[in-house]
């Protein structure tokens, strides 16, 4: 007795080393064209639910999917409601898992087959490096996966007399929900719901539980996913909190929707489970109220989207909520989530720029705005130290040439706010008519930089520091001269040229700053149609 349960521990075990082996060797494997195709192909929800779904069903991980839509989302490259959409399309694709257990572990019982297979892993993992050594652990996991089933059925047909559907909570309402509770439990502990649809699998083929009552585990299965998303979210940012909660009402709503249509379901799929074809009929269950799901709320994502907005607003303060900690382990999810907080950052920047020349305000509120920016700067800094070293083989020259320019741009955003503190300097623009004029086109300027991404803006800004740098040599000469001939105080007037030094020198960083940014514009997964905007050649 007790040297089957230990198999059938071993045996989930095994299959939870083989999922996660699996999922990794091709994530990594398969990383960045999962995130090329996310963002290329998710322009709607409904892309966003296809994309999502295929996604899930090559890298078998419906988290990876999910975090590489938070990411994007935090940089500004996905909507919420695209997003979403996303992990609908992935609930879709995990039931693929069950697919493949029920035709490769039970059609075709692969538990022997695969055996030569770890060898061939093994020895990938210990001779070869990059993505030999990935398909590596891709294989090895597959293999385990498949040896793990092996023991859980051959565990489980001892009990298979000892245990049978009178020991579980009766095919009543109240019995369905403890069944529903012990699936979400089971998914909530073991971090897998391809887990507990393998063991409910096993446990039906062993007859050792009905088709209602395996059908009311995997719908709490279903619902027990979200507990990944909720621990994730836990400390995360208002972007992950949003699309936690998405996911956690979806999978409930998609839950009710499906112990609603319970009987209905075990009725229509009477003829495969006449024919001894249980598990056939719980895989079918499976997909198709996670279908139905889906087919139903797509077309309100948006309504749906805003309702998640208003239960978890996003802070009105708040220029580093993107930041979130939980992306941290996925290299390019955190350069997504730096990004969009940097936009955040520069725009904030240069509104603060044209308040501070044109003196909107009060002085109390813009120093205010002043230290939350270089508050914000100072947390992407940190955030951008505690990102993961890239590995061999999985960081592509996007991801680098993106965190290039991140680092770039962070430097002179930081050298603009250091100018910003330069009040003495502010102060002198509008005592000198031809200062004051000089200052105008750059409030001129900025307004329309902010308005548009495009290399237009990044020309405009270009020629106003063009301009100014020969503004600001003629007016040292002339300046000079007057001084020399006695016509102005020494004093007002190196305090002046040391204004007009500013102003060209705050036109520099704002170029610099725009030609970052369309550098990482130019290198993002940008949705398909959606045009990255190119800046001049970079310089050091």
């Amino acid at each position: 007795m007790w040297t089957n349960l230990f198999i059938i521990l071993g045996g989930i075990g095994l299959f939870l080393f083989g999922m996660q082996s699996m999922t990794g060797g091709i994530k990594e494997l398969a990383g960045p064209g999962l995130r090329r195709m996310l963002g290329r192909f998710t322009t709607t929800p409904a892309t966003g639910a296809l994309s999502g779904a295929a996604a899930t069903a090559v890298v078998q991980s419906s988290s990876a999917t999910t975090v590489t839509a938070v990411g994007f989302v935090g940089a500004g490259l996905l909507t919420l409601p695209q997003a979403l959409g996303i992990i609908f399309g992935a609930n879709i694709g995990t039931t693929v898992t069950g697919w493949m257990v029920m035709v490769f572990g039970f059609r075709m019982d692969l538990g022997t087959v695969v055996l030569p297979l770890l060898l061939a892993a093994a020895l990938a993992r210990m001779f070869f490096s990059g993505r030999a050594a990935q398909a590596g652990s891709a294989v090895a996991g597959f293999a385990l996966i498949f040896i793990g089933l092996d023991m859980l059925q051959d565990g489980m047909a001892v009990y298979g007399d000892r245990i049978t559907p009178a020991d579980f909570p009766d095919d009543s309402l109240w019995g369905r929900l403890q069944l529903i509770m012990l699936g979400a439990a089971i998914t909530a502990l073991t971090q897998s719901s391809s887990a507990g649809v393998a063991a409910a699998l096993v446990a039906l083929a062993a007859g050792s539980i009905n088709f209602p009552q395996a059908a009311a585990m995997v719908i709490g299965m279903n619902i027990g996913t979200t507990a990944t998303a909720l621990m994730g979210a836990a400390g995360g940012s208002h972007r992950m909190h949003q699309t936690a909660m998405g996911h956690v009402i979806y999978n409930l709503a998609t839950g009710c929707l499906a112990f609603g249509l319970l009987d209905l379901a075990a009725w229509a799929l009477a003829a495969p489970l006449a024919n001894g074809d249980a598990q056939l009929a719980l895989v079918i269950f499976h997909t198709a109220f996670n279908v139905a799901g889906v087919a139903l709320l797509l077309p309100f994502t948006n309504g749906f989207a805003r309702m998640v907005q208003r239960l978890i607003p996003e802070p009105a303060d708040s220029l580093t909520a993107g930041l979130d900690e939980r992306l941290l382990a996925d290299r390019a999810a955190a350069i997504d989530a730096a990004t969009g907080t940097m936009r955040l950052l520069v725009d904030e920047a240069f509104a603060l720029l044209s308040a501070l020349i044109a003196a909107r305000g009060t002085s109390r509120q813009r120093q205010w705005r002043l230290a939350r920016l270089a508050s914000g700067l100072s947390d992407v800094k940190t955030y951008l130290a505690r990102m993961p070293a890239a590995r061999d083989g999985a960081d592509t020259g996007a991801i680098a040439a993106r965190h290039t320019a991140l680092l770039h741009l962070h430097d002179h955003l930081v050298r603009l706010v250091g100018r910003l503190r330069q009040t003495e300097r502010i102060a002198e623009l509008p005592r000198d008519g031809r200062l004051a004029e000089a200052a105008q086109r750059m409030v001129d300027v900025l307004e329309r930089v902010t308005e548009t991404e495009t290399e237009s803006a990044i020309q405009a800004v270009d020629r106003l520091r063009g301009g100014l740098r020969d503004e600001r040599n003629r007016f040292r000469a002339d300046r000079l001269a007057e001084v020399a001939a006695g016509g102005a105080p020494e004093g007002d007037v190196f305090a002046r040229l040391d204004a007009m030094r500013w102003l060209h020198r705050v036109a520099y960083h704002v170029w610099r700053i725009l030609v970052h940014r369309a550098e990482l514009r130019a290198h993002a997964p940008v949705p398909a149609g959606a045009a990255a905007s190119e800046g001049p050649p970079p310089e050091s």
